[in-house]
């Protein structure tokens, strides 16, 4: 038996500001992958046409999320850093996808029924498609383990059952074509063409919520910009929206359970630990017993160190946009190539005359 070669995919949307929960949940871990692993992060430009059909600035904002890699530290030499929209193997292998996917399928999509809210018919078909989208820009690299959180597992499962649907409906061509590999599938050998995905869950992936509601996530469309701390926030804006985020009149617990029921001192001793690198009962131990008018101006201080640099880098490369064209020009050029080289086998085990 053979295994696939491990791949690292992940994208982020380029809809809006990054905010510190799409930092600390994603960038940052993207970051801690590359060490040990063929990476490719993708600005998934394509994506974001389903929930901003009419961008006022999307070439702004593809550079921006580009810079915010940048920025953070991951490597675009030693991986692939680029845009979507560069690679139209993504589209070509997601077509295929829909046909292979089933409509049930999309329509059980927690996220689909979510955006699209009550008028559903009136949702586009793109919206419908979006996981369809999202499995074909992993399988073009037949990538292995993608980076998620938990709004996104759902979407991971389904690119699962169109691999796995892909594999058993084309295994004899497969075969005869001589691109797949012996693998397993649950107990059953197959011979496969698409590794079935897996989600890389390992370590903290905060869930950072809203400075003004514990209970809602950290939002780029919350319509309060105090809600969320941009990643492009100045010293200032980040000592400001801290110090007015919503707190309860109580200190701060000596131990995790004394933040139950407590949804916004649970979020800010969470920023806190996420950023410190360290655990919520780690923090409690320092913290407990203190009022937040203590409490608070320690998050500033600390914030601002970890996020300074990140944010300085990226205004700087924003200022040099030539950079960063040239950054997502080459990752296009070096993307393209290893999604051909999956879509010549893809119509050759399909049938297609090319």
């Amino acid at each position: 038996m053979t295994e696939f070669n491990k791949l690292v995919f992940s994208g982020v949307q380029p809809t809006g500001n990054l905010h510190l929960g799409n930092y600390l949940g994603a960038i940052r871990k993207f970051v801690a992958l590359q060490e040990n692993n063929d990476c490719i992060y993708c600005v998934v430009d394509l994506h974001s046409l389903t929930a901003q059909l009419v961008h006022e600035d999307l070439p702004g904002q593809i550079r921006s999320i580009a810079a915010a890699f940048i920025a953070s530290g991951i490597d675009p030499k030693k991986h692939i850093v680029f845009n979507q929209s560069a690679v139209p193997q993504h589209a070509e292998l997601a077509w295929i996808f829909n046909c292979v996917a089933r409509i049930g399928w999309m329509q059980r999509m927690t996220q689909f029924k979510d955006k699209a809210g009550k008028d559903r018919e009136n949702a586009s078909l793109g919206l419908l498609a979006y996981p369809s989208l999202m499995a074909a820009d992993i399988l073009v690299y037949r990538g292995t383990h993608v980076p998620v959180g938990d709004d996104q597992k759902q979407h991971l499962e389904l690119a699962r059952d169109i691999a796995q649907k892909f594999n058993i409906d084309y295994m004899e061509h497969i075969r005869r074509t001589g691109y797949g590999i012996d693998t397993v599938v649950g107990e059953e050998p197959i011979h496969a063409f698409f590794p079935l995905v897996e989600a890389l869950i390992d370590g903290p992936a905060p869930r950072v919520m809203s400075l003004k509601d514990g209970t809602k996530k950290m939002s780029k469309s919350d319509p309060s910009d105090l809600s969320r701390i941009n990643l492009m926030d100045d010293e200032e804006a980040i000592s400001k929206k801290i110090r007015k985020a919503k707190t309860d009149p109580d200190g701060l617990p000596s131990e995790v359970a004394g933040l139950a029921g407590r949804p916004e001192a649970d979020n800010l001793v969470g920023i806190y630990a996420a950023l410190a690198d360290k655990s919520k009962a780690e923090v409690l131990s320092e913290f407990g017993g203190q009022q937040f008018s203590v409490f608070k101006p320690a998050l500033v201080d600390l914030a601002v160190s970890v996020l300074s640099p990140i944010t300085g880098e990226m205004r700087r490369l924003m200022d040099d946009t030539s950079h960063i064209d040239a950054i997502l020009r080459d990752g296009g050029e070096r993307a393209r190539a290893r999604a051909e080289v999956t879509m010549r086998q893809v119509r050759d085990i399909i049938g297609f005359v090319y």
